[in-house]
């Protein structure tokens, strides 16, 4: 009997991606990770193969092995969603094609990074990327929006178009960045004749993102906060604004601590972070990325401390 399509709501924390000292995966930390986010009551999924586990720098080989892993260690008990992360449209089918085999309960679809170059003027670009991760498996799709500064993020009237076109878009992960547009994101999206879910990965300010009628909230800080992030998540639904505010207030000290510039370190003084809380053993990252110096790790030990994690 075929299980109910994975609906994306409510709070999915992206899993990091532990290497040993040689910068090999490192896969008992990586079940020790996936088991501990697993533990957090009231979760709704957990991504794999996203910014978080570092997939920039992940081989295809990789991406099916960790994924692998995370549905072996879950059992099904916890959806998983999949990072689709690649410049190249036949890449991504592939991809796709691969956690769809492997186990994956919904797809992460990253914009191709070539669309920097213009592609917001060409909506048909972002459109062929989409149809052939689309045409290539029945799992609900999860559309990343990226800020539109960057060239990367789709136009309002793109988005709108790729969610009436590909009736599999379930949602969108919204970093667009900007107040304004990420409530006509809600309010639009959600008057669809076929809704389709945001979530939110504004991390920054997620109260103030939540309180606007987000569905839930995919980030990677719920690596190392997810119990706080579903605590929040939690209060507004309940409309409890004091509630809400006070586990803010908790949170904030985190946000200082994970997305100071540069943010391209925001998943580096994570693991730091879950190093300091004694779990995870070692805090490795692979080039590009580098060790961060002893003064940052003591700034992040510092703010765990103001949020009372330590």
């Amino acid at each position: 009997m075929n299980k109910e399509p994975f609906d994306p709501r409510g709070v999915i924390p992206a899993c990091l991606m532990p290497f040993d000292a040689a910068l090999e995966m490192n896969e008992a930390a990586y079940r020790h990770h996936l088991r501990d986010l697993a533990a957090v009551e009231g979760i709704s999924a957990i991504t794999v193969n996203g910014h978080a586990a570092e997939v920039h720098a992940l081989s295809f080989a990789e991406q099916e092995r960790g994924l692998e892993i995370a549905r072996d260690e879950l059992g099904g008990e916890i959806p998983l969603v999949a990072g689709i992360h690649t410049g190249n449209t036949s890449e991504a089918n592939r991809l796709a094609i691969m956690a769809t085999t492997a186990g994956a309960d919904a797809l992460l679809v990253f914009p191709s990074d070539v669309l920097t170059l213009g592609g917001q003027q060409r909506p048909e670009c972002a459109a062929a990327h989409v149809r052939s991760i689309a045409e290539s498996t029945d799992l609900p799709l999860i559309l990343f929006q990226y800020p539109m500064a960057g060239g990367l993020g789709h136009p309002l009237d793109t988005l709108m178009a790729l969610c009436s076109e590909f009736p599999t878009i379930r949602a969108i992960k919204d970093w667009c960045n900007d107040p304004h547009l990420h409530e006509r994101h809600i309010r639009e999206l959600h008057a669809l004749d076929n809704p389709v879910r945001v979530l939110s990965t504004h991390s920054m300010w997620l109260l103030s993102s939540l309180v606007l009628g987000c569905d839930g909230l995919l980030s990677g800080a719920g690596s190392v906060i997810a119990p706080l992030q579903v605590a929040l998540f939690r209060a507004v639904q309940k409309n409890d604004l004091q509630e809400a505010r006070a586990i803010n207030d908790q949170i904030y000290p985190t946000v200082r601590a994970f997305y100071s510039e540069p943010l391209l370190d925001m998943h580096n003084r994570m693991k730091e972070a879950l190093v300091l809380l004694g779990r995870m053993e070692q805090a490795h990252v692979r080039p590009p990325l580098q060790k961060l110096t002893g003064k940052e790790i003591e700034e992040i030990r510092q703010r765990l401390v103001e949020a009372g994690l330590l």
